[in-house]
């Protein structure tokens, strides 16, 4: 298995010594480790730090932060061999959406001050955008950061945050200016460790993704100095946002993708070592016919996949193809391991078996990063233009 495809023109040799290295670290400290994340619904931050010792996180941050100094490419293969193993837990996907916020808009002295910690897992970030009354309607956000002296004070709230119970780092989206709509919308940075006013709710029981902590976020009267403001001016969070998604969105594809590798290898044993009326499950016409469609709808996830990427490492990728990747990578990875669940028979309902847990966790990421229906209508404005 490999994200890669052999015509990928973005793909070095360090990308696959990179490769490497990730998949043995995770073999190593993730495999062994994930059914106790999954039982207390959190990764352990020994974790965090442990993939900063190996360089993991900080494939596309700048060396002069800790990084390597590569591009989107290196982050890629980290969120495509954490899927490859069957993980879906650790949040590193919203600690490199943190990061390249920063890189993008933040200050010498935000990146500084807080992207090595964050390179090296001594910090654990997220991105509080989502409302219990506001989900992909970004611009309509109530939470409030109001001048106050040299800072701001945050009211509000948010929900369905990853990696809310162990975030040190949070980017707030928030409204400066009530009155201006999209223009309004600014981002804040919380450092969360004695932040008064700052409360996290319980860590939310989901459907699946259940070793990854989910919470909802209180502010109430949290105070930030004026240098927590992510850009150069209030206002700029719209576009901010706008501008980074597509990232955001391929990332969920390229999740997608290295579930479905893994779903498609645990089946091809499994029906390998089944029998049913005296012959392998693979003997049977509909089995291999099913893993067939499986491993093309894959392969072609594959080639849009690399194509995104190498877009995106030149700069060209628009918000209408990231979420086609999104809508699509999301769509046949719940089509896969829908047939691969099918293809287990009743074990395949059996928690004890992974297939079970990557059905479940599958299912949200039709929804999280804008749903596919949301999507669908960015593409449709892309071509009624």
């Amino acid at each position: 298995m490999s994200l890669f495809t052999p015509t990928a023109s973005w793909v070095t040799d360090e990308h696959h010594m990179f490769a490497d290295a990730v998949s043995r670290l995770l073999q190593d400290e993730m495999v062994p480790n994930a059914e106790t994340w999954i039982e207390n619904g959190v990764v352990d931050r020994a974790f965090w730090r442990k993939a900063g010792e190996a360089g993991i996180m900080g494939g596309s941050i700048p060396e002069e932060y800790g990084g390597v100094g590569g591009g989107f490419g290196f982050d890629s293969v980290t969120l495509y061999e954490q899927g490859a193993v069957g993980d879906v837990g650790w949040g590193y996907g919203i600690q490199t959406i943190v990061m390249h916020y920063l890189v993008a808009y933040g200050t010498d002295e935000q990146k500084a001050r807080w992207l090595p910690a964050l390179v090296s897992g001594e910090k654990v970030g997220a991105i509080a955008m989502t409302e219990p009354g506001t989900g992909s309607d970004l611009q309509n956000v109530r939470t409030t950061a109001k001048k106050d002296g040299n800072g701001y004070v945050i009211n509000g709230s948010k929900i369905f945050i990853t990696n809310g119970q162990s975030a040190d780092l949070v980017i707030v989206v928030a409204k400066t200016d009530k009155e201006a709509g999209a223009k309004g919308v600014s981002l804040l940075m919380v450092e969360t460790e004695g932040a008064e006013g700052y409360r996290r709710g319980a860590n939310l029981k989901k459907m699946g993704m259940k070793g990854n902590d989910t919470s909802e976020l209180f502010f109430e009267d949290v105070k930030v100095p004026a240098d927590n403001l992510i850009g150069p001016e209030e206002g700029q969070g719209f576009y901010q946002l706008m501008k980074q998604l597509p990232w955001e969105r391929l990332l969920i594809a390229i999740t997608a993708l290295g579930c479905i590798d893994y779903a498609i290898a645990e089946t091809v044993k499994y029906t390998q070592e089944r029998k049913a009326f005296g012959n392998r499950i693979m003997d049977f016409q509909n089995t291999r016919f099913k893993l067939a469609e499986c491993k093309t709808k894959a392969e072609v996830l594959r080639s849009f996949v690399n194509d995104c990427i190498g877009r995106l490492e030149e700069g060209k990728l628009d918000a209408a193809t990231a979420s086609m990747a999104k809508w699509w990578g999301s769509q046949i990875q719940n089509e896969v391991m829908h047939e691969c669940v099918q293809l287990h028979g009743g074990y395949g309902y059996m928690t004890e078996y992974p297939i079970s847990r990557l059905y479940t966790d599958a299912r949200v990421q039709m929804i999280y990063g804008g749903t596919n229906e949301i999507m669908k209508e960015l593409i449709a404005r892309s071509i009624d233009t």
